[in-house]
């Protein structure tokens, strides 16, 4: 089958199941277009042939036997490196954990085994899941354009899911980093809630922000994901309690009556291409039958630039035990974030938490009048990874790029991002809704409506 390695997660497995197609086929379509492919890219840190290729025969074997496990049973995943797993080292994108085997599966990968997802390996990330790529480690490419910023810190699962080479992946989203790749990468990105998807068995950056959740091709295939994944667990007290609703059924629900949020002041910050975007969505969800209600966003300019020490001071926690006693083995980016982080005193952030909060109640109370809230991925379309590399240089433009995302990091609302065009050079531009709290089956009704009436998901970048 041409294009086999496009295929969205849930249109290869009802050929599975069908038995139109093999796992064990499908693996090695998969495997061989790693090789070839990724020489360019350089997504993965780690291929787990072996153990993918036996669980594909074992998935074989039960899906002829009529032993369906769910619509993810036999599709090719990956993981990004910050999630542990037993058949392949989880390194974090840093060199101080390089070779770091573990001896149990995160349960983010152990749900997606246990729904006969089959695991691939592992994707690359920026040092610790911050910015920046270790200078040591190469960075992945954007397959849509090399010279064009592939997003951070979930770079490999945007880059390998919109090159073909897994049929979903996993991110993880601190400020940014389901969203900034799945943007750049024009593809479907879910942030659940905060505490949504457990993070037993995932490095953290920053643990009061950390997000776990999938990047796929479609908010088809972001609902069966999430709702393998999701849930609570007794492995970390801080995953949510509340019942996983069936996130597939609730996307045939449509959004007619939905009350989309729009603040005009807080999206005049974009540049022509992403805005032109945001109206394009505004003029579909009216005729969707979404009511567009006039809104005022609380004004995220502070919280934006407290995420930073707050980021920094939780980072420099989790790498207590390695830094400074391995501060040589650090890159400038994540090792200036830790330096932040030890350099803030209890009472700045004591300030940090009182703002945080207060921020996070002004935005529950806008869900109250609205059910969803429009915004872009980041104000400027496709930055160049010559541009990227210039912007620490320039607080403002740091705040621009975060503006759109850290606010939600910080709330802990979950989000969703959808591809919404191109520029005139051809790169993906992306664009978000934003939910309530535990309001991910809102986030997947609009997604999939979305694009029911669009196809800028079925683009995929020609290599």
């Amino acid at each position: 089958m041409s294009d086999l390695h496009f295929l969205e997660l849930l249109e290869l497995t009802e050929l599975i199941h069908a038995g139109k197609l093999s796992p064990v086929e499908v693996v090695q379509d998969q495997l061989q277009r790693i090789e070839t492919v990724d020489a360019t890219i350089s997504s993965y840190v780690a291929v787990s042939a072996d153990s993918a290729l036996q669980a594909a025969r074992e998935a074989e074997a039960e899906i002829k036997a009529g032993k369906i496990k769910g619509p993810l049973h036999g599709a090719p995943v990956a993981v990004k490196d910050l999630c542990w797993t037993t058949d392949a080292p989880t390194a974090a994108g840093t060199v101080v954990r390089a070779g770091f085997m573990a001896d149990e599966d995160a349960t983010v990968v152990r749900r997606l085994r246990e729904a006969g997802a089959i695991l691939l390996g592992k994707l690359a990330l920026t040092e610790g899941a911050y910015t920046d790529h270790h200078p040591d480690i190469a960075a992945p490419k954007n397959p849509w354009g090399h010279a064009h910023w592939v997003g951070a810190s979930s770079s490999g699962s945007g880059a390998a899911a919109a090159a073909g080479l897994c049929y979903a992946a996993i991110g993880t989203d601190t400020g940014g980093s389901i969203r900034f790749p799945s943007g750049a990468n024009g593809i479907t990105g879910l942030k659940g809630s905060w505490g949504r998807v457990s993070r037993h068995g995932v490095f953290a950056l920053a643990p009061t922000m950390d997000h776990v959740g999938p990047m796929v091709r479609s908010a088809r295939d972001a609902a069966a994901v999430m709702a393998a994944i999701a849930g609570a667990d007794e492995q970390d007290p801080t995953a949510l309690l509340a019942p996983v609703p069936d996130y597939l059924t609730e996307t045939g629900k449509g959004v007619k009556g939905l009350r989309l949020g729009i603040d005009a002041q807080w999206l005049s910050d974009v540049d022509g291409p992403a805005g032109a975007v945001l109206d394009e969505v505004k003029r579909i969800a009216g005729q969707l039958g979404m009511e567009l209600v006039e809104v005022k966003f609380p004004d995220s300019r502070q919280i934006v630039m407290d995420w930073f020490p707050q980021c920094g001071s939780e980072v420099a926690v989790e790498h207590e035990q390695t830094y400074p006693s391995r501060q040589a083995e650090y890159g400038p980016s994540l090792a200036g974030l830790i330096e932040l982080g030890r350099g803030t005193s209890g009472l700045d952030y004591q300030k940090l938490v009182l703002r945080r909060l207060d921020f996070t109640g002004r935005v529950r109370r806008v869900f109250e009048d609205v059910d969803l809230l429009l915004a872009p991925v980041q104000g400027f379309s496709a930055p160049t990874c010559e541009w990227m590399a210039g912007l620490g240089v320039n607080v403002e433009t740091v705040r621009r790029l975060h503006q759109y995302t850290s606010p939600f990091d910080s709330s802990g609302n979950p989000t969703i991002t959808l591809p919404g065009g191109f520029t005139k050079e051809g790169l993906p531009i992306g664009f978000q809704f934003i939910a309530g709290h535990l309001k991910e089956d809102l986030l997947l009704r609009a997604g999939v409506a979305y694009q029911q009436e669009t196809d800028w998901h079925r683009k995929h970048p020609k290599i």
